[in-house]
């Protein structure tokens, strides 16, 4: 099943804000990205109802096997898109927005020949 790309990004969130504060929140969304409290709080409940997240009743939002399996694909594509292109020259916000964009479209063979040329590229080195 496709997801969309806005849940996509709201479990890559998820994943990045697990990663780095070892608990999430709605509110720890919000303000990662910039929304509303309300407007976090319906994707959270469209991702609750897709069996992508699970919420506790302190609000404590967790990812399912499902959830996490998509947002590791995603974080996964920004990483090694958004260092690539560093490494032939665009300036960090630059490819960081771009990493962000083409992480959703690329298809997954040409990700895996992307990561396959990044990696021989630097055993090369």
């Amino acid at each position: 099943m496709k997801i969309m790309e806005s849940a996509e990004n709201y479990l890559e969130t998820i994943l990045i804000l697990k990663m780095r504060n070892g608990t999430v929140r709605s509110i720890d969304i919000a303000t990662e990205l910039g929304f509303t409290k309300p407007s976090v709080s319906v994707a959270m409940k469209n991702l609750r109802q897709n069996n992508y997240i699970t919420m506790a009743k302190d609000g404590l939002i967790d990812l399912t096997e499902k959830g996490n399996k998509i947002a590791t694909m995603i974080y996964e594509r920004h990483t090694l898109i958004s260092q690539w292109l560093m490494e032939i020259g665009v300036d960090e916000e630059t490819a960081v927005n771009d990493a962000c964009r083409i992480e959703h479209v690329i298809s997954p063979k040409s990700f895996e020949a992307l990561k396959k040329f990044v990696k021989s590229y630097k055993e090369s080195l």
